[in-house]
């Protein structure tokens, strides 16, 4: 992916971990969740890699995914 797509994803993280403030469940390990790694996660979950090494082929499937966490 290029410094462009990398940069623009990262926004779109950070709007989405904004929306998710103090929405997500607490979990066993975390008491206070990261609503930005909680993105970061389900993006490397589903890709097997971080959202900053994804081909830019997928850019646009990425953008629609990070709409759809919650």
């Amino acid at each position: 992916m290029n410094k462009f797509e990398r940069e623009e994803l990262w926004k779109k993280i950070l709007v989405k971990g904004d929306s998710l403030r103090g929405k997500l469940p607490p979990h066993r390990s975390h008491t206070v969740r990261n609503p930005y790694a909680h993105v970061c996660s389900e993006i490397k979950k589903k890709y097997k890699k971080s959202y900053k090494d994804i081909s830019s082929k997928y850019y646009r499937d990425v953008t629609e995914f990070i709409k759809r966490i919650d």
